[in-house]
């Protein structure tokens, strides 16, 4: 290390915040290719269970841009899972609703994905899981809820030069 370098001050909560998330979603994503399905399968199937959804709604819930939905979409329905219908409130929209046996694979993604969440908090001593998840969702409901307006960051993660 350098003599010029700065001093850190704090801990790195964004590394230390990426890096979790990148493992994690990695070993959702492993998790969950082992039933055919990827993350964003899951979310859109899981939240068009929960109420009629347009495409952008669908969208807008699972922080995916217009053209990932299009393709997650597109595979969902290739696989059986998922259509494009009509909505049943407003004609002028198109909802995506899900097929029966995308319902049974909701329920088995939704089981996995539990168990990946399950298995990380786990891990902790049993004194620090509250602690971590409130801390968490303080954060997310409070300081960190809305990004800062007009910029747009490339979400990279950190690779490990290991």
């Amino acid at each position: 290390m350098s003599a010029m370098a700065p001093a850190r001050t704090e801990s790195d909560l964004s590394f230390l915040l990426d890096h979790a998330g990148h493992v994690l979603r990695s070993r959702m994503a492993a998790a969950l290719a082992e039933i055919g399905m990827t993350a964003r399968m899951h979310c859109v199937l899981v939240h068009a269970l929960e109420e009629e959804r347009t495409q952008i709604q669908l969208a807008e819930v699972g922080d995916m841009d217009k053209t990932t939905m299009v393709v997650t979409v597109d595979a969902l329905e290739k696989a059986g899972l998922a259509e494009r219908r009509q909505s049943t409130t407003d004609r002028r929209a198109r909802i995506i609703a899900v097929t029966e046996k995308g319902a049974e694979l909701a329920k088995r993604s939704q089981e996995i994905v539990d168990g990946v969440h399950r298995a990380a908090l786990e891990s902790l001593p049993e004194k620090d899981r509250d602690a971590l998840l409130h801390a968490m969702n303080l954060l997310v409901n409070g300081h960190l809820a809305t990004p800062v307006p007009g910029f747009q960051i490339a979400r990279r993660v950190r690779e490990s030069t290991r």
